[in-house]
Order: C-alpha cells, then structure tokens, then sequence
C-alpha cells in the first residue's frame, strides 16, 4: 500500500491549482499517445467514499484527452446477472488495446460498499477477495496497466459536502438517501476498507492512497503519481515546486501489525516476508 501525499501544496491558489494541472495535462496527453502508439492498455481504478471525489478527479485526468483513444466506466446499481457473475462483467469492461479506461467505482465494490451495506452475501463477498488477487495478476500478465486509487476524506469532510450537495441548486442530484445511510455505517465501510488494504494490496497491484479533504490537492497528486508510474515516450521529468517534495511512502500489516511509513527496500522486503507466511 502506498501514501501517496507528500506533494505539500501548501500554497495552492486556484490560479497555481490551474497552471499545475495544466502542466501535468500536457504530460497526459505524451502518455495516451504513447498508449495508442504501443497498442497499451491501462485501467486506473478509482475508489473511496461517496463524496470523496472519484469523478472529478477523473473529470481532470480526461479535460484534454483524446476521446477515441479513453474511456470512463462507471457500473452503477448491478444487474442481477452482472452480481452473479462479477469477474466475467468487469472482464467485458477493462481496456483494448490502445485504450486509458478509469473506473469510477470498480470491481471493488464488492470488497467495500456491497458487504457494508448488505447489496451481496457473504459467500460473493468472500469469493471475491479470494480470488481477486489472480484475477488481477492474470489481466497484468496480459499487458494490462493498473493502478488503484483509493481517495481519502474524513467523517466531517463527507458529511460537509452532502450538505453542500443537499443545498446546491446545480449539484442536489448527486445526493441520494443511501449516500446518508452508508455514512451512517462509517465504521463498518472502514473495517472492510482495512480488510480490502490488506487482503488486496499487493506488489504487482498496489492501493495508492491519496488524501481527498482538500479536492485539488488530491487531484494534482493522483495525477502526478500516474505520469510518475509509467515510462512513455518524449516524458518529462516534472520537477517538484518549492512547495512540494515527491517521495511516495508505503504501509503493510502483517499479522495484524501495522507498519508505517516505509520506502520502497522496506516495503518489498515486508511484502516478501508477508508473502512467505501465507
């Protein structure tokens, strides 16, 4: 699992937000015609909380894309035959060739949302995080490109936003009485995000953790984090602000115990001690 918050904006006005994000667009745009010119596939999962910001996050990945060449999956309430078979209806919808996807929710609603909420049983939901891991590990040795978000935010920060949502003339639609119920159950949605961290989290497909309180900060560094992660063609290495440091740190727990704050060596060496246990 990687904490991926160490770009300290911390003097983002919306005017330097804008020319950063321009800046990384452009790097974008190098990427996805990399992509169509390798016959690439990339998936980039974005999960979190409702509010937490997932699409708009994806709204600034694909400002300046290329349309033929991107795409945004977002399932919303499953058919009964899309529960039962959940692999085969995330397998139709994964990237061809040449092609970015982003997930707005992703096949892990079955490790997090549908539990906490009771939308699968308890046999779907253990089935799941049985087999997810190879699933996942089977689609990369294909070809296929992964990266997992998850975007964080606090109890308080959600509730604020649904009460912007609530009393926003433009933006009430995106506020359900199910968004209200979920964060009800705050602390049961986190023991199965804890459990998703450490069943799920693995060396070829890491969780990438990034803290969504402040929306454009979260942006920016998911962003910059995808462009760090892939080496395309004509890339340039965007050197950090004054006011920023880029160095991902990582966390793992083993038999319960949480490690914190690691890099790289230590992680890997962690992971493969994890993977020895099991």
């Amino acid at each position: 699992m990687i904490i991926y918050n160490r770009t300290e904006y911390k003097a983002l006005s919306l005017r330097s937000y804008t020319k950063e994000k321009k800046r990384l667009q452009v790097e974008l745009l190098k990427l996805q015609e990399w992509v169509i010119k390798n016959d690439k596939r990339v998936a980039v999962v974005m999960e979190g909380r409702d509010a937490a910001g997932k699409g708009s996050t994806i709204k600034r990945f694909i400002e300046n894309m290329m349309p033929k060449a991107m795409n945004v999956i977002e399932l919303g309430v499953p058919s009964e035959e899309q529960n039962n078979h959940w692999f085969r209806t995330w397998n139709k919808r994964l990237p061809q060739k040449g092609t970015i996807t982003f997930f707005d929710r992703s096949w892990y609603s079955r490790a997090v949302i549908q539990p906490a909420m009771e939308y699968c049983t308890q046999e779907q939901y253990k089935y799941f995080m049985r087999k997810v891991n190879g699933w996942e590990k089977r689609q990369i040795d294909r070809g296929l490109i992964l990266i997992k978000f998850y975007l964080s935010i606090s109890k308080e920060n959600q509730e604020l936003r649904f009460h912007n949502r609530e009393s926003s003339r433009l933006k009430y639609w995106k506020l359900s009485s199910n968004d209200w119920k979920a964060h009800e159950k705050w602390k049961i949605q986190t023991n199965f995000k804890e459990q998703m961290f450490s069943k799920t989290s693995t060396a070829f497909a890491p969780w990438v953790i990034i803290n969504s309180d402040n929306k454009m900060i979260g942006r920016l560094n998911a962003m910059r984090y995808v462009l760090s992660s892939i080496e395309y063609e004509y890339k340039k290495t965007l050197k950090p602000k004054k006011w920023s440091k880029e160095s991902p740190r990582y966390h793992i727990t083993i038999n319960d115990v949480k490690f914190h704050d690691l890099n790289k060596e230590q992680y890997d060496l962690l992971f493969k001690l994890k993977t020895n246990e099991q």
